[in-house]
């Protein structure tokens, strides 16, 4: 990924084409932003999780990972600021 696809993808929804209109955040919705890694940027769409689901983080399918296309990033929850989730790592 180069600085143009960056560029592209921040701010930009997690798991939406970046020219869909849904890849722009939605008023009403509650938001994560990704931030290291290879989903550096991007906004996860938390709304409806619960607190308990949210404190876990997440393993997000990405073919960004080290993995590749078969690969997950890992995310949590920045303790002393929980709307931003800090890369953990990938696994498969």
């Amino acid at each position: 990924m180069d600085s143009d696809d960056e560029r592209l993808l921040r701010g930009r929804v997690y798991g939406h084409d970046p020219a869909a209109p849904e890849a722009s955040p939605l008023p009403g919705h509650h938001y994560a932003e990704l931030v290291g890694g290879p989903l550096d940027g991007l906004l996860l769409d938390i709304t409806g999780h619960p607190p308990t689901t949210r404190r876990q983080g997440a393993a997000l399918p990405t073919a960004l990972s080290r993995y590749g296309p078969d690969g997950r990033s890992l995310y949590k929850p920045r303790p002393t600021a929980p709307s931003r989730w800090d890369w953990q790592g990938d696994t498969r």
